[in-house]
């Protein structure tokens, strides 16, 4: 029963409802490749004994979505108690980014900053809404005012990330 320290992983998706009866479950991947989160192994999942192995036996896309075997998940039932738990890898089993590609767990934390140089707060999550990824800004202690903003990440708004720093300057100004 081994585990791995939280503070090194990476969620990189998420267990859904099962499918079919031999323990197969629908998988919803964080990656803008659906199918990449197949090559970062081994996962970890999040349960209240902490993090646990679970280990990829087989996977294909089906419809529109990818689903999953397990060893730890042996038949339907198991699979049942699965919905929800969240898929996890460690960090350096991840690929590079590329220029001006970013993880959002490396996002988080980081300083927000408008052009005229106000403090908005701090990322306190990413997600997506289909049109863009949005960054949820919360205000802190020092923060311009107490406001959060949901701010869309692209390359209108988002001036310039420098990840050693923890600073994002974006074009938001703090009326809006």
């Amino acid at each position: 029963m081994s585990s791995t320290p939280a503070n090194n992983l990476m969620k990189i998706g998420q267990l859904k409802k099962p499918y079919g009866i031999k323990g197969w479950l629908w998988v919803f991947s964080d990656t803008d490749d659906r199918t990449a989160i197949f090559a970062m192994q081994p996962w970890y999942m999040k349960t209240a004994m902490g993090m646990k192995p679970l280990t990829v036996k087989a996977w294909r896309e089906q419809g529109s979505g990818i689903v999953a075997q397990f060893e730890q998940v042996p038949d339907r039932n198991v699979a049942e108690t699965m919905n929800g738990v969240t898929l996890w890898v460690e960090q350096d089993v991840l690929p590079e980014t590329g220029e001006d590609e970013y993880y959002w767990s490396d996002l988080i934390g980081v300083r927000v900053f408008n052009e005229q140089d106000e403090y908005l707060g701090d990322i306190t999550e990413m997600f997506e809404t289909g049109a863009h990824d949005i960054m949820r800004v919360a205000a802190t202690s020092d923060s311009l005012d107490n406001e959060e903003r949901l701010i869309p990440w692209h390359k209108q708004t988002v001036i310039e990330v420098d990840i050693t720093a923890k600073t994002v300057i974006a074009a938001w100004p703090s009326d809006y």
